[in-house]
């Protein structure tokens, strides 16, 4: 075997296709061996090749025998001193940080631990069992791959339709599948889940954590498994769980042929990612990574007690995005993922954690500040979940220009309004509006992500169907999950027989979904929504690997009907311009049309005033969207026209006598949306201005407006 020294540039493993350069980093170790294994299942190392240079804190060798395919790992040689922050044990092979495909996962085995567990002295012991049968293990792999004519759909955020998704649950019980395809990269792209997306009028799909993840130990002990990801191993190398091809690299050439595919049928590619804290825990977690690497580097620990982690997550650990090199290592993976796996974007979980420069978010932190420079990462879509589990990590609202932000407080609003809480009208027109008081001093309604539901809670048809968490499953006594005061069970709590209660869960639901569409911002479908997908109660699947969580794909009469209506509503969106602005409404009178974007209307047909909008009983509400006072240009510099639509939501326990308004010119109303009937095909359903309409109890209206000599 030749071995030359390399160079520290660029980190991992990287085949040049004569030999294969390995770059660690590590500013505290001692002295590094790189460990090669013959096959996935070996016991140990075939052979151990101590690293020879050292440069600017990189560990660095030259194989020029070595070709993709190679198994490897490291041992890293350093102080055992917990106290010091310090946990490094050279008995433990650990998984490179830069590795770019996983062969093999975690077998837990009590040598996975730094310490001995069985020591009164807990994680302060230290464990001299080789663990090297047991860690996981990366291959190096050939970047090559056949992209083609593949260019990125590049979606404007306005015109933007998310569909969150598991790459498992989604086609893991589709019988139109070959088996071999199911709940994998390329099940994703067969022709019924695409046509599916597509006659749901998605234009992105936003995949739960692809990164390698491992299941945890109590979990496994439990027969349960991680089955959400948030549990992330490395940050390179996508999952092979979820591969036609499972251990080995092809799982990065199929991930990209799934980009492709999606690319193809202009479907953009968003993924979550997890840089927040990592799969070893606490100061009693495994040794798989990082913590043998370099733990006082990688992550936030305790000033008061290094031996302690500090944890904005609930995971155990927080990254240390204030070291210049663990912020390398997430740059460098967001730039991989766009560069070589074709991605378009990133929701970046509990990104309040990714803010914290000292202890508060600062929003001026390092890791925001590197992406605004960042020519390519500044390009992709950058989705923040608003929140950690820290002092102060509440932060809707508060992230800079070129981020979207799951908002949290539309969600919570919608679902208490249509519950029939009292005292919302006021910030209910504030959230379908595209929620300006969070976001129109810097950014625009794009800014806001809106949802019903996601893959954390209540699925929207358990939504409508328990008050309370049925968490049993998951082995925890039901104490784990929240339980949601915005969830309303129609009256029965579960499944039911009675027509009544069936009837009035699925208009919620529709009253759920036409909300969703008609609000200003990009609106987030949680997928299985619209094939009325069930957890029987569960809301918080994460380790549920089974029916509770996959999508059921035999659909009955009634939930047929509803998964037309989403088809409905989404066709309607991206039919009229005004459900999908840029700019945020005024109210006032456009310099242009001469016309109010945007009025407000009680029942009686007359504007809404300001003593309205305090009124603490009222439920019912009417939006004018004004076509003609769009003001927005194309990209050809036209400007753009669109009909005008009549927004009616009544959230009442009585159906309401709703006087239509004039519109902005003589015409009249024709009706595209009732939420009281099941099956949205109205014809030609017209009604003249000043007619009095029976707006029912529960329930979403919605009419264009057709001028008088117009032809509907």
């Amino acid at each position: 075997m030749r071995i030359r020294p390399g160079n520290p540039y660029p980190l991992g493993a990287t085949w040049d296709g004569l030999g294969v350069n390995f770059a660690l980093f590590s500013e505290n170790a001692e002295r590094v061996e790189l460990c090669l294994f013959d096959s996935a299942n070996a016991k140990r190392e075939s052979h151990r090749i101590l690293m020879p240079e050292y440069d600017d804190q990189i560990w660095h060798v030259y194989l020029a025998d070595i070709r993709p395919g190679q198994i490897y790992g490291y041992r890293v040689y350093g102080p055992w001193e917990p106290e010091k922050g310090h946990r490094f044990n050279p008995n433990k092979v650990l998984m490179d940080p830069y590795a770019k495909s996983v062969v093999r996962g975690v077998k837990w085995n009590n040598s996975m631990f730094g310490y001995s567990l069985r020591s009164k002295r807990d994680d302060l012991s230290f464990d001299r069992r080789n663990n090297a049968a047991h860690a996981p293990l990366a291959a190096v792999i050939d970047t090559a791959h056949e992209w083609g004519d593949d260019r990125p759909p590049k979606t404007p955020w306005h015109k933007t339709v998310i569909y969150e998704t598991h790459v498992k649950g989604l086609t893991k019980l589709n019988q139109e599948l070959d088996k071999n395809y199911r709940g994998t990269y390329s099940g994703l792209t067969s022709e019924p889940v695409i046509r599916h997306l597509k006659e749901l009028g998605v234009t992105a799909v936003e995949l739960m954590p692809v990164h390698r993840k491992i299941d945890d130990r109590f979990l496994k002990e439990k027969g349960l498994t991680n089955y959400w990801g948030y549990n992330t191993l490395s940050f390179f190398a996508p999952d092979e769980g979820y591969s036609a091809y499972p251990s080995s690299p092809a799982t990065v050439s199929e991930f990209k042929t799934m980009v492709r595919a999606l690319h193809a049928e202009g479907i953009e590619v968003i993924i979550d990612v997890v840089y927040n804290h990592t799969a070893e825990g606490n100061q009693l977690g495994p040794h798989l990574s990082f913590r043998g690497i370099d733990n006082s580097v990688y992550y936030r620990l305790s000033d008061a007690d290094p031996r302690f982690y500090l944890d904005f997550t609930g995971c155990g650990n927080s990254l240390n995005v204030r070291h210049p090199r663990v912020l390398q290592l997430i740059m460098d993976s967001l730039r991989y993922w766009i560069l070589e796996m074709h991605v378009d974007g990133f929701r970046f979980d509990l990104a309040s954690a990714l803010a914290r420069e000292l202890f508060e978010v600062d929003q001026l932190a390092a890791f925001f500040t590197i992406i605004h420079q960042d020519p390519i990462i500044s390009q992709a879509k950058l989705i923040a979940e608003p929140w950690d589990v820290g002092p102060g990590g509440y932060q809707v609202g508060n992230f800079p220009v070129l981020w979207t932000e799951w908002n949290g407080q539309y969600r919570d609003v919608v679902r208490s309004f249509v519950k029939g809480d009292r005292g919302l009208i006021g910030e209910m027109g504030t959230r379908l509006t595209g929620s300006s008081d969070l976001y129109a001093s810097t950014r625009s309604p794009h800014a806001s992500i809106n949802f019903i539901t996601a893959h954390d809670g209540f699925t929207l048809h358990d939504l409508v169907s328990y008050n309370e968490k049925h968490n049993e499953a998951n082995l925890e006594d039901n104490r784990d999950g929240h339980n949601d005061n915005r969830s309303w069970n129609c009256g029965v709590e579960g499944p039911t027989d009675d027509p009544e209660i069936i009837a009035l869960r699925e208009r919620q639901k529709r009253n759920f979904i036409a909300t969703l569409f008609l609000s200003a911002g990009v609106p987030m479908i949680s997928g299985g929504d619209e094939l009325s997908r069930t957890q029987y109660g569960n809301n918080n699947a994460y380790c549920q690997d089974n029916e509770i969580s996959w999508y059921k794909w035999d659909l009955n009469e009634r939930e047929q009907k509803f998964l037309g209506f989403v088809q409905h509503m989404s066709a309607l969106r991206q039919k009229y311009p005004v459900l999908h602005r840029r700019s945020f409404y005024t109210g006032e009178v456009s310099v242009v049309s001469g016309e109010k974007d945007i009025t407000w209307y009680r029942s009686d047909g007359q504007e809404m005033q300001p003593e309205d909008w305090n009124d603490h009983d009222r439920k019912v509400l009417g939006a004018f969207l004004c076509g003609d006072a769009l003001d927005e240009m194309n990209e050809f510099g036209d400007r753009i026209s669109s009909d005008s639509l009549l927004c009616l939501f009544n959230m009442s326990e009585v159906p309401v006598d709703f006087v239509l308004p004039n519109g902005s010119k003589d015409g009249h109303w024709l009706l595209e949306v009732d939420t009281d009937v099941e099956i949205q095909h109205f014809g030609n359903v017209c009604f003249d201005v000043g007619a009095h309409f029976e707006l029912r109890e529960r329930s979403v209206v919605v009419m264009r407006y057709v001028p008088v000599k117009s032809n509907y």
